[in-house]
């Protein structure tokens, strides 16, 4: 992406002078400081917990700062509503996005802001309007799709449409690549340049370095809620933003040494399965993992992956075939019953599958097992235990912020949320860990300890399973990678033989040795 193109830097139009949030004895915001030019794609980049997504809600209205200033295209502002906000010409694109399923495109993009003609909605005009917006930035989102019909991807565009038809002119996305396929980040990096080639600035809230590198302009990192520097990203190594993020250098390299795969664990044979659509997507697959070895699934999104593990795990019924553990077929069984089989998984949906975000954090840490006589007795919870059992982990995996045992899962970050479903999930120590994009949403410290343990369960000689959309975590982490394509494994490739090109062919549908 061509970068500096359109900066104006002779206009300001977002300075946040000394802003501190305070939440009762917590500072998530320590005196930080933000300058952003028309025209701009201004990265902030930091740890999960970092306080990033906590100043662009102050900035977009969600939160009152506790102290400091805001000024809006030079003139002093008190932003105490994302309405304000919005009236100001400030749209956010949150991580987890604020649709209404059922609705169509154009009904979600007016919910609030609805065209009237006489007593009735105008939605002609309003579809009219999104269709030139839409245009215009090259978004081609369908105005009259239901949004439980079109993809992640496509729903980002959804809400970065909202945003733009509510007249911004600075968009604040969050984490905005977080669930999205490789080609549709692809997709909206290009979108990111169409509107800042039209004046708009963007702010990118991320600890995606590689997206940094190709999308901003300057970078404002931000570590334990104190900022550190603003920097000029074509002038910085990734190697330098990892380090002023996690205050320490960062190794990329996965320490993984050579080792012998024992007895197969998980068998899955001619698996048929439909999506959610009734559309049969698993098409006669057949999949082994040994014990001692990771085995990555590399494929585009769509291609029978989640299908795939809902089945494993129980969350899905199969049409025909089977999935034998230890032997054992376990096919169309309960998700308790395959759990004490001896499989364990990091799911896809954090929220949907992870976690009860309105439990704590400690009574999530526990969810497959507070029945165990160690944190109960007679049905009766102990939470001294829980608790206790907590805070080890809380320790242990730096889940932020230190002493959040009581507080409910869904009031902390993406990250943070990924780390308590993690330390859970391999703190069961079960035979077999299904890991789906286990690092979606981790800054580099948190993927480096991530993948540390996951190396480490395949050490200790259990199974591992990894399927992930970031080819370069597969690669990086895999004994072997079998490659999904149309519901069947297309395709499979050793270690020692890994080649990015091959594998990216054979994830399009070409085979191996065409």
């Amino acid at each position: 992406m061509a970068k500096k193109s359109n900066i104006d830097e002779s206009q300001i139009v977002i300075q946040m002078k000394d802003i501190v949030k305070k939440f009762g004895n917590f500072t998530a915001n320590d005196h930080i400081n933000l300058t952003v030019h028309k025209g701009e794609v201004h990265a902030i980049l930091g740890e999960n917990g970092a306080g990033k997504s906590t100043l662009m809600n102050v900035l977009y209205g969600m939160y009152r700062p506790t102290s400091g200033t805001i000024e809006v295209n030079g003139t002093p502002v008190e932003i105490d509503s994302p309405q304000k906000a919005i009236s100001l010409g400030i749209g956010m694109v949150h991580q987890h996005f604020m649709l209404v399923q059922p609705f169509t495109v154009t009904e979600n993009i007016i919910l609030g802001m609805e065209p009237m003609k006489g007593a009735v909605v105008d939605l002609k005009t309003a579809r009219e309007k999104i269709v030139e917006l839409s245009n215009r930035y090259n978004l081609m989102v369908d105005p009259d799709a239901k949004v439980e019909d079109i993809s992640v991807g496509m729903q980002q565009r959804v809400e970065i449409l909202k945003v733009l038809y509510r007249g911004a002119n600075i968009l604040i996305l969050d984490e905005p690549t977080a669930s999205l396929t490789p080609q549709e980040i692809v997709d909206l990096m290009d979108i990111i340049h169409n509107l800042t080639k039209d004046g708009k600035s963007v702010i990118l809230i991320t600890h995606k370095l590689k997206e940094i590198k190709s999308a901003a302009d300057n970078c404002s990192i931000i570590r334990r809620g104190k900022y550190i520097n603003t920097v000029n990203v074509e002038t910085t190594t990734e190697d330098e933003l990892a380090a002023m993020m996690v205050g320490r250098q960062v190794s990329f390299k996965v320490d993984k040494k050579p080792q012998e795969p024992g007895e197969v664990i998980l068998e899955v044979k001619d698996l048929h399965g439909k999506d959610y659509r009734g559309v049969e997507i698993l098409k006669g697959l057949n999949l082994k993992v040994r014990k001692g070895e990771i085995v990555g699934l590399a494929g585009v999104d769509g291609n029978g992956q989640s299908q795939l593990v809902e089945i494993i795990t129980g969350l899905s019924k199969a049409d025909s075939g089977s999935v034998l553990m230890h032997g054992e077929d376990v096919v169309n069984k309960s998700p308790r019953f395959i759990f004490e089989k001896g499989i364990t998984s990091i799911p896809e949906d954090r929220q949907k599958h992870g976690l009860v975000l309105p439990f704590t954090v400690a009574e999530n840490l526990v969810l497959q097992n507070f029945a165990d006589k160690e944190f109960s007795k007679n049905g009766i919870l102990n939470k001294k235990k829980i608790k206790e059992h907590a805070t080890k982990l809380i320790e242990k995996f730096d889940i932020r912020p230190v002493g959040c045992e009581e507080r409910l899962a869904g009031q902390l970050s993406g990250g943070n949320q990924q780390k308590v479903i993690i330390a859970r999930e391999v703190t069961n120590d079960a035979d077999l860990l299904i890991a789906f994009n286990p690092t979606r949403g981790l800054d580099v410290g948190a993927i480096e300890f991530v993948h540390k343990y996951l190396v480490e369960q395949r050490n200790k000689n259990k199974a591992v399973l990894l399927v992930s959309f970031e080819l370069s975590e597969i690669m990086s982490l895999s004994d072997r990678v079998d490659v999904i394509f149309d519901g069947q494994i297309s395709g499979s490739m050793e270690d020692n033989k890994f080649d990015e090109a091959t594998l990216g062919y054979m994830m399009a549908g070409g085979k191996a040795d065409e």
